[in-house]
């Protein structure tokens, strides 16, 4: 129960402070929110996506899962994802991966987890396109290294396939998809230079037209 009270503790203890350097912090934030990003990041505690990036409540919208993934199916994602882009019309759209991922290093190898296996199959898949490449990396840290950063680049491109994404830069053009990793060791986030903003980008078979009007 110790870590628990410390929780509300905690919360009061914030309060406090926030009202301190803002009366009308809480008075602002219940008025609405208008982010201009959706950071999909990993669920790792150590990867808090304000305090890395130095912002506040109301400025990044959220969804984390194991490894920072863009699953097709997942209707979680794909529902933060429909309403971040289509009612709060946010400008930028950034899947955060790190360095030491536990997700990620599982995937690399062959023990059984339980359920979480089945989630993980999808970056064992990102392993198998990229294979020749990781396996020619001799030092097994080099290769975790590199396999973080290409299932990130990796999940930058499931986003721009989906008719999500799409509809939006066909209508308003906006918004733009990025890959970043954040390393654990130096704080600081490595832009991947992945960026997508539009589906000319992508290979035509991913290319999705306009819906048809009945």
């Amino acid at each position: 129960m110790e870590i628990y009270k410390a929780l509300l503790e905690g919360n009061k203890k914030w309060v406090n402070q926030r009202l301190l350097e803002d009366p009308e912090f809480f008075n602002n934030l219940a008025k609405g929110q208008s982010p201009q990003v959706l950071w999909i990041g990993c669920s790792d505690s150590r990867v808090p996506a304000n305090e890395i990036t130095g912002t506040k409540p109301g400025e990044i919208f959220v969804h984390r899962n194991i490894a920072n993934m863009v699953v097709h199916t997942d209707m979680n994602m794909l529902s933060v994802l429909d309403y971040s882009v289509n009612v709060l019309h946010v400008r930028h759209v950034i899947v955060c991966g790190h360095y030491g991922c536990g997700g990620v290093k599982a995937a690399m190898g062959s023990q059984q987890f339980g359920i979480i296996d089945n989630w993980l199959r999808n970056i064992k898949d990102v392993y198998r396109l990229h294979q020749t490449e990781l396996d020619a990396i001799a030092d097994e840290d080099a290769r975790f290294d590199r396999l973080v950063e290409l299932n990130v680049m990796e999940q930058v491109f499931d986003l721009s396939k989906t008719s999500i994404i799409q509809n939006a830069w066909r209508t308003r053009n906006s918004p733009v998809v990025h890959g970043w990793v954040y390393s654990l060791k130096t704080g600081i986030i490595k832009d991947l230079d992945v960026s997508f903003d539009s589906s000319t980008k992508l290979p035509p078979i991913y290319q999705i037209e306009s819906p048809m009007i009945v």
